[in-house]
């Protein structure tokens, strides 16, 4: 009996993995998670963040109106074109972060960004920031952080979540997803997805590169951990003019007066 229960959720654990890659189109490896898993991590990670102030400083949305609807207006160019395969499937919400001290920003399965003051004030023009933003929605849209969890954790940790037997360990999961580590092919696919979301729209889709030179101008150490790691920059600017020119190398804007306007109306 206890041989056929294993055989039985391992036709399961098949059926989701089988059904997880028709869902993904993009790739981005092994992933067990279907995409109603993903909604359900983004939100605990969601609800995990807003219930730590002492850590995350969030800026409420009631007083910082303006902020916030610019933060929207960038989100909604980006997922408007209809390049971002789950743009209906998840939340896209937007958090901004006061940190001055931390240049960084993530994205939690189902579409929960969350964005330090930190980053925004260390870029210079919107279409770095758009990139950025760009770079961390692909991560999200191809299913990265579920992806590498199927990796870390392996089968038997994910089978006796979907039997049910392993509450505590989903917990700690989802917890985990804030800093979770993106393999060196999940960042390099995030750049050129980057670039396939902004070229549609007015910016300029070089935007991420432009981010990579400022970070090879200031040294390379400076950077947030998410872009900073692996390739390093030169190579990853490289990869995005080409990519961009590979789609046929139009030119967009970069927005710069707008930007600073927006810094400035932060705290």
């Amino acid at each position: 009996m206890k041989y056929n229960v294993h055989f039985l959720a391992l036709l399961v654990l098949c059926s989701l993995f089988l059904a997880s890659c028709k869902d993904k189109p993009g790739g981005g490896g092994l992933n067990f998670f279907s995409l109603e898993d993903d909604k359900q991590f983004g939100a605990q990670v969601a609800a995990e963040i807003e219930n730590d102030p002492g850590t995350y400083d969030i800026l409420d949305s009631a007083q910082h109106v303006e902020a916030y609807a610019y933060l929207y207006a960038i989100r909604d160019s980006i997922l408007n074109p209809g390049k971002v395969v789950h743009k209906d499937n998840f939340e896209w919400q937007l958090r901004l972060i006061k940190d001055d001290s931390t240049l960084n920003a993530f994205c939690t399965p189902g579409g929960y960004i969350y964005v330090y003051t930190g980053l925004i004030k260390y870029l210079d023009s919107e279409d770095q920031f758009t990139g950025v933003m760009g770079h961390e929605i692909a991560h999200a849209d191809e299913r990265h952080s579920t992806a590498a969890l199927t990796q870390q954790y392996g089968i038997d940790v994910l089978l006796s979540i979907l039997l049910g037997d392993n509450k505590g360990t989903l917990a700690q999961i989802a917890q985990g997803l804030v800093g979770l580590k993106y393999s060196r092919a999940n960042e390099s696919e995030s750049d050129m997805r980057s670039v396939e979301y902004l070229y549609p729209t007015a910016y300029d889709a070089r935007g991420a590169a432009r981010f990579f030179e400022k970070i090879q101008e200031s040294g390379g150490s400076s950077g947030p951990e998410f872009l900073s790691t692996h390739p390093d920059p030169e190579n990853r600017v490289a990869a995005i003019i080409a990519h961009w020119e590979s789609l046929g190398g139009k030119s967009g804007k970069t927005f710069n007066a707008r930007y600073a306007t927006f810094q400035n109306s932060l705290p």
